[in-house]
């Protein structure tokens, strides 16, 4: 089972190779990492989403909190929050397809970010599904790259992690 933690922690250097290394150590993988510094330049929050059982996620929770430039661990209730992944996809868009490329992307409210003779680079945000969903519509045009940030999240409604 998919969990999504969110982690505050200083702003330092080496603090995510701390927080990261810890789940190599421990043998953990992670699924998907994202960080960004928060509305105090001097915290950023991580949100990490790792796969395994309670008790996996318990020890990964309280091992996270013993790093010394860590804040606060939260683990997120997938249903009482909100998930967004960005993701951007350079496809092969010659002239006799781009009109139905630009369809696909319209469809998903995506948008076009870049545009050359031969290619077409859209960018989409939604939950994983929708992202998925869009990169199995270009697929058959042939993605030439694409880059995903992983999730980010937030919890529903006044809940904050502070």
């Amino acid at each position: 089972m998919k969990h999504i933690l969110s982690v505050l922690v200083n702003n330092h250097a080496g603090v995510l190779s701390r927080v990261s290394g810890l789940f190599s150590r421990r043998g953990f993988n992670i699924d998907s990492l994202a960080v960004g510094i928060t509305n105090n330049p001097a915290i950023s929050r991580i949100t990490i989403v790792v796969e395994g059982d309670e008790n996996t996620v318990e020890q990964v929770e309280k091992q996270l909190s013993k790093l010394i430039d860590v804040i606060k661990v939260k683990r997120l209730d997938i249903e009482e929050s909100v998930h967004r992944e960005l993701a951007l996809f350079k496809v092969n868009a010659d002239t006799s397809v781009r009109s139905e490329i630009m369809q696909i992307a319209e469809v998903f409210r995506a948008n076009i970010v870049d545009i050359s003779e031969k290619t077409l680079t859209i960018e989409t945000s939604g939950n994983t599904k929708k992202v998925e969903a869009m990169r199995q519509m270009l697929k058959p045009f042939g993605i030439l790259e694409d880059v995903r940030t992983g999730l980010i999240s937030l919890e529903r409604g006044e809940k904050t992690i502070i």
